[in-house]
């Protein structure tokens, strides 16, 4: 089966075609993503009003590329998908709206998508992972250690109890006033940066619970910071250094208990996977240190391809095609209405303290 999937839940635009065959591999036509981030710069992060503007200017031709360079025409896909939630509202409403109008037009099958179960799953595009297998979700909106057992078998093992883990990597860059895109700039001034100048703490380390917390983290960077302005350019790499370098860490102690639980769960699997999926797992010392870890523990560590760790279009086509192919698919999807908040596991606890990001939708 072919799928047409579109989405717009942040700051790129995006469309795709993929294709799942008999036996259930993948097979990406096409992906297309239109960054926003020179809109955004000169706020220092994202503006939801300019957000959506830009995806209804760019989406029309967004599809039509995906589809060209797919060789095929709108009639030609079996299925079309979109992003439904989690994200900006503005954004989903573009993208939802116009893949409702498409489904219309064509009679195809409409798929209102998660965009969690887009990263989810793309390790079984990628790389054919057989379930379950260990997820760790690292984005901007979302830091999460799910078990996947199954598409649309989730259970949450733990989250963030206050700003995600991309989000702290933005957070730190405004405070050391390097530019937006901030995850990315930390990561390229850390290069140059002594990861031993500043003792970050790591916070939740030796702690039994699976949860993260990152707020601590980020006023000890405040802090360092304020007290040596103004920062020269070893400063500020020294500073990313550091931060990255407890990152690592942080992620070590947190991630190898959820590997342990694993084992203990399943201690007949042969080659458990640990998988990494979100912005975050583009970063390099991110992706090494979990290889080292899952090594260490006996798992076998799958990360996307660089071009896909961002939002793309391509992991929502896909997440749609196993959908399909399972037959979870909703009675009126074209009544389905986008969602600010739509948890994975919709059972998990909501944690006291972690706001929105515990709520269920």
């Amino acid at each position: 089966m072919r799928v047409l999937g579109i989405e717009t839940s942040c700051d790129e635009t995006a469309a795709a075609v993929v294709e799942r065959d008999e036996a259930g591999a993948g097979t990406i036509l096409s992906n297309i993503v239109l960054s926003q981030v020179d809109e955004h710069a000169a706020f220092g992060g994202v503006v939801p009003e300019i957000a959506a503007r830009a995806h209804v200017e760019a989406l029309d031709d967004i599809v039509a590329a995906a589809l060209r360079d797919a060789d095929l025409k709108l009639g030609d896909v079996d299925a079309i998908a979109a992003t439904a939630g989690p994200g900006l509202v503005g954004g989903l409403i573009v993208g939802l709206m116009t893949a409702k109008a498409l489904a219309a037009a064509t009679g195809k099958p409409l798929l209102p998508v998660n965009h969690l179960e887009g990263h989810a799953l793309t390790a079984r595009l990628t790389d054919g992972v057989a379930f379950p297998y260990l997820l760790l979700l690292v984005s901007g909106g979302h830091t999460q250690l799910v078990l996947v057992r199954g598409v649309g078998d989730y259970q949450r093992w733990g989250t963030t109890i206050d700003d995600a883990l991309g989000e702290a990597f933005d957070k730190t860059a405004k405070l050391i006033g390097l530019p937006f895109p901030g995850g990315p700039n930390v990561e390229r001034a850390a290069e140059a940066g002594n990861a031993k100048r500043f003792a970050f703490p790591r916070p939740l380390k030796g702690e039994q619970r699976l949860d993260f917390s990152f707020s601590g983290l980020k006023t000890a960077v405040r802090q360092a910071a304020t007290a040596i302005a103004p920062l020269s350019g070893q400063d500020r790499a020294d500073i990313s250094a550091s931060f990255q370098r407890a990152i690592v860490d942080t992620l070590d102690d947190r991630v190898g208990r959820a590997l342990l639980r694993f084992r203990e769960l399943y201690a007949d699997a042969a080659e458990p996977a640990l998988v990494v999926a979100g912005g975050v797992a583009a970063n390099t010392a991110v992706r090494n240190g979990l290889t080292t870890l899952a090594a260490r523990h006996g798992f076998r560590f799958i990360a996307p391809p660089m071009r896909l760790c961002g939002d793309n279009a391509a992991m929502i086509a896909w997440a749609a095609a196993e959908r399909l192919a399972c037959g979870l698919v909703d009675d009126d999807p074209m009544r389905f209405r986008p969602r600010s908040r739509w948890p994975l596991d919709r059972d998990a606890v909501p944690l006291v303290g972690s706001g929105r990001r515990g709520a269920k939708a």
